[in-house]
């Protein structure tokens, strides 16, 4: 998997810790959910956002690459 750009669907809006976390990417509030979006290096990467955001009590609607 070559860098993608991807696109996070969570519920609700994030903490500040939360959004320290990502903070490489952007970050927009969409009630009633927030995107978070930017470059994943690899799938490895990939995982390790998800399990970050499992991590912070964040829930996952939705995730997908956006072709560029």
């Amino acid at each position: 998997m070559a860098m993608m750009h991807y696109e996070f669907r969570v519920e609700g809006r994030l903490t500040d810790e939360a959004m320290a976390a990502f903070g490489d990417m952007r970050i927009t509030e969409v009630p009633p959910e927030t995107v978070i979006d930017g470059e994943v290096l690899d799938e490895s990467h990939l995982h390790g956002i998800i399990v970050q955001l499992q991590a912070l009590g964040i829930t996952v609607v939705a995730a997908h690459p956006i072709p560029e």
